[in-house]
């Protein structure tokens, strides 16, 4: 039934002026909208709407990600920009704070201006 329909992603934010810079310079998003209820930006065809609200309680696991083709690269290029890539206790990381897991994928968290978990990962 939703196989073929477009898929949407949200987070909140109690700070749109920073969430704005933070999706659109930080990590280089499409800012779509800016309209009195949510920042609306085009990630690689899916919508993510950060809806505007006055307190944010972001969850302890991972809110949004992205799939890309160079983790190193794009890990190193958003801690250029001054993303601070999260570190866990137990979990072996590599000097840039990448997560080789069991099956394969490379998985990298950040956390955006609210305390929203984000990661990246490369599949091979």
């Amino acid at each position: 039934m939703l196989a073929d329909a477009h898929l949407g992603a949200f987070v909140a934010t109690s700070q749109p002026d920073v969430a704005r810079a933070f999706y659109r310079d930080t990590l280089g998003l499409t800012l779509v909208e800016d309209g009195p209820f949510a920042l609306v930006f085009d990630g690689g065809g899916t919508v993510l709407r950060v809806q505007k609200v006055q307190q944010v309680v972001a969850p302890p696991y991972t809110s949004i990600g992205w799939r890309v083709a160079d983790i190193e690269a794009t890990v190193q290029a958003l801690t250029d920009k001054g993303v601070v890539f999260a570190r866990y206790p137990g979990m072996p990381q590599d000097a840039l704070g990448i997560w080789d897991a069991p099956g394969g994928a490379k998985v990298a968290w950040f956390k955006d201006p609210d305390g929203h978990t984000l990661s990246l990962a490369w599949q091979g």
